[in-house]
């Protein structure tokens, strides 16, 4: 009878066990994968098409202070149009049991909305690969959509009645807001078959030090909904430059466990 009741507490202390790693891993996963959609939908280098580009930002991401992993931002010139990258990675101790490598791109018209969007997901066994191509905006007539999700060789055709963005193009746009303090500012944002009308509230201006530089900021809040991603770590704030460039250089928010941070390190200001 003793020697039951010890093992079956042996088994109940490995199935917590299971399960809080478990868990670890998805608040890590919740974290980089957030980030990552973070930096693609929130203001960045405002981007001339007739002038040519080439352009890197690194940021580091924390997660309760500690160094969870990376995110590169990459804006550049190509032969198709402005190409926009966004590249995630977890910290290489965290990659011995949960590694994350999420990539994104995004191809623009000369007027700003986006020709295609490419994104790559790989969190632990958890795999997406998938590709949206936009057909030109031309006056009245419907955009023509077309998602890709490669892994199912699943294609879906769609039709805008107005042009919208994706999540990574968006940036883009928002470098071209007012941002005025105590109001909002809206875009339509396709992401997951979907057009989001998302709502970007502009809460105020800061002074800011980040490693060790000092920044005038706009401080906005991002209601962004797509995937669902956002309403598991709750509230976002993104700190972003008070010019013409709209550089994030800090964002903070709160996870299931904890919090994260995420801070401006090097680029090409």
């Amino acid at each position: 009878m003793l020697m039951t009741k010890v093992r079956a507490q042996s088994t109940e202390h490995r199935t917590q066990k299971t399960e809080k790693i478990r868990y670890r891993k998805l608040i890590i996963s919740v974290c980089l994968f957030s980030v990552l959609f973070t930096l693609m939908s929130i203001p960045a280098c405002p981007l001339e098409a007739a002038s040519s580009i080439n352009k890197r930002f690194v940021y580091y991401i924390y997660w309760s202070g500690i160094r969870a992993g990376m995110a590169v931002m990459d804006f550049e010139s190509a032969p198709e149009g402005i190409v926009i990258k966004t590249h995630a990675t977890s910290a290489s101790f965290i990659s011995l049991f949960y590694k994350v490598d999420d990539f994104s791109q995004s191809t623009l018209y000369n007027d700003g909305y986006p020709e295609s969007f490419i994104l790559k997901i790989k969190e632990g066994r958890h795999r997406r690969d998938k590709a949206v191509y936009f057909g030109p905006a031309a006056g009245n007539r419907p955009q023509k959509v077309v998602y890709h999700n490669k892994l199912d060789n699943e294609k879906t055709e769609f039709l805008l009645n107005s042009p919208a963005y994706d999540p990574l193009s968006a940036c883009y746009a928002m470098t071209k807001m007012p941002l005025q303090i105590g109001k909002s500012e809206y875009i339509d944002i396709f992401d997951g078959k979907k057009v989001w009308h998302t709502e970007i509230q502009v809460l105020k201006k800061e002074k800011i030090r980040v490693l060790g530089r000092e920044f005038n900021t706009i401080l906005v809040k991002p209601l962004l909904q797509s995937e669902g991603i956002f309403r598991k770590t709750g509230d976002i704030f993104i700190w972003a430059t008070d010019d013409d460039n709209r550089l994030p250089v800090l964002l903070k928010s709160k996870a299931a466990i904890g919090t994260f941070t995420v801070e401006l390190a090097e680029g090409d200001f």
